[in-house]
């Protein structure tokens, strides 16, 4: 079933980068990463609902960046740096890709002109 752990794979890094397509939510992330922060006291920074933080707050948890724990009445975010290195390593592996695509065209550039061309 390598098929099937590919795929999962590629659904798992798409969530990963739609949740950081956002500024709130690599925002968010960014203030996770510094300590825990309660849900609520993360609203109070931000120019919308509490409802709308928690939905940002959702998309990076299903994205595995960040993860949730109750503490009595309160939930508080802990960011994941492990998400952090799989979107370096798909990012590397793109770069990667690239590179070896741009060796490639420099390589066929850099061969000589067919003989039988010639310049005006």
């Amino acid at each position: 079933m390598v098929v099937d752990a590919k795929a999962a794979e590629e659904r798992q890094t798409d969530l990963l980068f739609k949740a950081l397509g956002d500024p709130t939510r690599r925002d968010i992330l960014g203030r996770a990463r510094d300590g825990e922060l309660s849900v609520s006291a993360l609203a109070r920074l931000y120019p919308v609902s509490l409802a709308a933080v928690q939905k940002h707050v959702a998309t990076l948890e299903r994205a595995g960046l960040v993860t949730k724990q109750r503490r009595g009445r309160e939930t508080v975010v802990h960011a994941e740096t492990e998400a952090l290195h799989r979107a370096r390593a798909a990012l590397d592996r793109l770069e990667s890709a690239w590179r070896g695509r741009i060796d490639r065209i420099d390589k066929i550039l850099d061969q000589p002109e067919n003989g039988d061309q010639q310049c005006l």
